[in-house]
């Protein structure tokens, strides 16, 4: 039987990154200072960069994104979360996930929070 492994979140009862069975799975939120609050754009940078460092952990990385969903708290702000993805994902399109974009509500400050599926390299 596979192992799964989990990589620790900062809330308590949940883990940033977990995977199993050649796949993972991973959230992010903005680590947000005062300055971002209310910048979809800074957050959404902000998590993505918290995100590499999960994949990181868990042994993965960008390039093998299966899935994502990003939840943004207000949908006609999506073109300042499509700069900030569009930067960090790349031209190549070989290493374009799917992706979705859902309105959400989100916890206190948070604007988006984003959630991946990743093929685990063997």
């Amino acid at each position: 039987m596979d192992a799964i492994r989990r990589v620790r979140g900062s809330a308590r009862g949940r883990s940033s990154g977990v995977s199993y069975a050649g796949f993972g799975w991973a959230v992010a939120t903005s680590e947000t200072s005062a300055q971002e609050v209310g910048d979809v754009y800074r957050q959404t940078v902000s998590a993505l960069g918290k995100l590499d460092r999960i994949l990181a952990q868990m042994g993965a990385d960008k390039t093998r994104l299966l899935s994502a969903t990003v939840y943004i708290v207000d949908i006609d702000r999506k073109e300042e979360m499509d700069r900030a993805w569009c930067e960090w994902v790349g031209d190549d399109p070989d290493h374009w996930p799917q992706r979705a974009c859902v309105e959400a509500g989100l916890y206190k400050s948070d604007l988006v929070e984003i959630v991946v599926t990743v093929a685990m390299p063997r």
